[in-house]
């Protein structure tokens, strides 16, 4: 069973420049006070069954968060620290834990090491803290760059200089605004050799401190281990989640369950974030969505919902911008907004909470076919039994239960169902699920 406030959590995600409908450019020179409007999310986020908040980028930048200027000011478009770390003891108030986005592959070009770079040349004492400096051309030099793009030159985390900067700088974040945990930018292009620094740096500086790395593509366990990170974003499951509903195809869900099971439980699950097209942009059939919720929530992992994806929103990403999975959204209109989906992901949010077997228990798959699948969560003298079917018409599944027992609880409408000869008989409807709580007898 997972012990760590992280291994229990559910997350709600913000990308605060889009939701408080920040400038495109940081050309202000007053703070904008966001932070209240951000205070407003907390009884919303309490009400979804939310126990952590990954929000970032934060630290000031010059365009879209990633381009950092100043890592140890909060992006004056957003508020300022004292709001910041104000925002966080509210959310710690409600039991809600607080990571933050550390932008460490890269800065802006406005970042003061760079910027001594750019006057200096080769007197500079930073020439080092990036990776390819090159005097003999360039802007007014060369440089590696983040995907090419310039106006994100990529830091050099071999220099010890800049290793002990960045070290440095989460401790003021932990001094500063007591948070809990940083989300690491671009970590399947990191230096292997500082995410392992990393850990040893940051573990004695605030107990349970959780390191969760952006990896796109790779074997997830060369990042999590006792050595390196806690945990990386699941987009092998991220893409399965719809697309096995798309084709009618759990055995993708399924096989990739089984595939990351070497990994452990700890992965971060999603079905939306603020670099993919909204889930409901991509499943081709809506009624999916609660099936799709309901393995979000009960499948090995710990599941986040990304703003706004409670209430069913549409969003694309087109070739020149990302802005429409960015929405500027008020709390304010949450009536409006809020629908049966809202209702149903905030009762997964509190299942998951309540029920230790799905804070890293056992999976064991019970049933597979393409259209419907059924698996065991394991407690200490319990089971979940989740089963969803992505057919369009309702379906009887009968399930082989792996305790002993003679009754079931439908957790999602608290109705009994009974176990005959070691079988649990229900009938889900189209694009819907069932989880089940079995006591062992």
């Amino acid at each position: 069973m997972g012990s760590t406030w992280y291994e229990k959590a559910v997350f709600y995600h913000i990308y605060p420049l889009g939701l408080l409908g920040a400038p495109k450019q940081n050309t202000a020179k007053a703070v904008h006070d966001g932070m209240k409007e951000l205070e407003d999310w907390i009884p919303h986020m309490k009400a979804m069954g939310c126990t952590g908040l990954y929000i970032g980028p934060l630290f000031e930048s010059s365009s879209h968060g990633y381009d950092t200027r100043d890592y140890k000011m909060v992006d004056r478009r957003l508020g300022d620290n004292a709001g910041f770390s104000h925002f966080v003891s509210l959310c710690h108030d409600a039991g809600i834990r607080v990571v933050v986005d550390g932008v460490f592959n890269h800065t802006g070009r406005e970042f003061f090491a760079f910027q001594d770079i750019k006057e200096h040349r080769e007197a500079s004492p930073y020439r080092d803290w990036y990776r390819g400096v090159n005097f003999g051309w360039g802007d007014p030099f060369g440089y590696d760059a983040w995907q090419g793009h310039g106006e994100l030159p990529c830091l050099n985390l071999q220099n010890p200089q800049v290793k002990q900067y960045l070290f440095d700088v989460i401790r003021f974040w932990i001094d500063e605004f007591d948070i809990d945990g940083i989300r690491l930018d671009c970590a399947n292009v990191l230096d292997f050799g500082f995410m392992n620094e990393l850990r040893r740096q940051t573990a004695p500086m605030k107990n349970d401190f959780w390191l969760m790395g952006e990896v796109i593509h790779g074997e997830y366990a060369r990042w999590v281990n006792p050595d390196m990170l806690h945990s990386v974003t699941n987009y092998e499951l991220h893409k399965g989640l719809y697309s096995g509903h798309n084709d009618h195809n759990y055995f993708e869900i399924a096989h990739t369950i089984r595939r990351l099971e070497q990994v452990g439980y700890q992965l971060y699950t999603f079905v939306d974030n603020h670099d993919e097209d909204r889930l409901v942009s991509k499943l081709n059939n809506k009624d999916h969505l609660y099936s799709v919720y309901t393995l979000l929530y009960t499948l090995p992992g710990i599941p986040s919902i990304y703003y706004g994806s409670e209430w069913g929103i549409e969003g694309k990403r087109t070739r020149e911008s990302d802005e429409s999975l960015r929405p500027h959204i008020s709390i304010a209109e949450e009536k409006q907004y809020h629908n049966d989906l809202t209702d149903y992901i905030a009762k997964l949010g509190h299942i998951h909470n309540e029920n230790e077997e799905l804070h890293g228990g056992r999976y064991k798959e019970l049933l597979l076919t393409t259209r419907q699948y059924a698996f065991a969560r394991f407690g200490e003298h319990s089971v979940i039994l989740t089963a969803v079917n992505n057919d369009e018409s309702p379906t009887v599944m009968n399930i082989p239960v792996p305790v002993r027992a003679s009754f079931a609880e439908n957790l999602l409408d608290h109705t009994t169902v009974p176990v005959t000869d070691g079988q649990i008989t229900v009938t889900i409807p189209g694009g819907r699920g069932a989880v089940l709580k079995i006591r062992e007898e």
